[in-house]
């Protein structure tokens, strides 16, 4: 009790690098220890504005701080989760993969699609006509174009010229970088080192 539960469930954050499900369990033990201690402050409070019993006092303010702790917890906890949330659409772009989608809660999950949708407004408000893509180069290129290796069977790409490209497994490419990016985020390409 007084915040053993919450510290726990911030330290799972720091033993974890990505999105682990939501410790849903954990987080409604944590609220119930938070219900039980609000209605004990409740009760003492009233005993001291009614029977002017000033012992009550420390507990009662004991138990306000292990709220307080509490609830700082359970925001850190989300806080981080959508901190991560958000670095993963820099990383990986607007289509989250199917095993860190099935770690998240449906809030999660439209909070994740309503940054997606800010993000693609705010990008597409940028830019001549047709906007500037924030997330295509993280690092400034040093040529437009990249040499890539496919890994994987991915089929037709079409380039901004019209021309079609066919994405084969072991097959290389030279590839405008602002292209390959996502496709390189996505493991679809690699970067051709040799």
């Amino acid at each position: 009790m007084f915040g053993r539960k919450a510290f726990k469930l911030v330290t799972e954050l720091d033993l974890q690098t990505n999105i682990q499900p939501f410790n849903v369990a954990l987080v409604k033990e944590v609220l119930n220890e938070m219900q039980s201690l609000y209605e004990a402050n409740m009760a003492d409070s009233n005993a001291i504005r009614n029977d002017d019993n000033m012992a009550l006092l420390p507990s009662v303010q004991l138990r306000h701080i292990a709220l307080t702790r509490n609830k700082r917890c359970i925001l850190a906890y989300i806080h981080n989760r959508m901190r991560k949330l958000r670095e993963l659409r820099w990383e990986l772009g607007s289509i989250m993969p199917p095993e860190i989608n099935s770690n998240l809660l449906n809030a999660e999950i439209q909070w994740f699609q309503s940054y997606n949708k800010s993000l693609a407004i705010y990008m597409r408000s940028l830019g001549e006509d047709q906007g500037f893509n924030l997330t295509a180069n993280m690092l400034p290129p040093k040529t437009p174009y990249v040499e890539v290796k496919c890994v994987m069977d991915f089929g037709k790409l079409e380039l901004e010229d019209g021309q079609v490209i066919l994405l084969k497994k072991n097959t290389y490419h030279l590839l405008p970088r602002a292209v390959c990016e996502p496709l390189i985020r996505q493991g679809i390409l690699e970067h051709n080192c040799t």
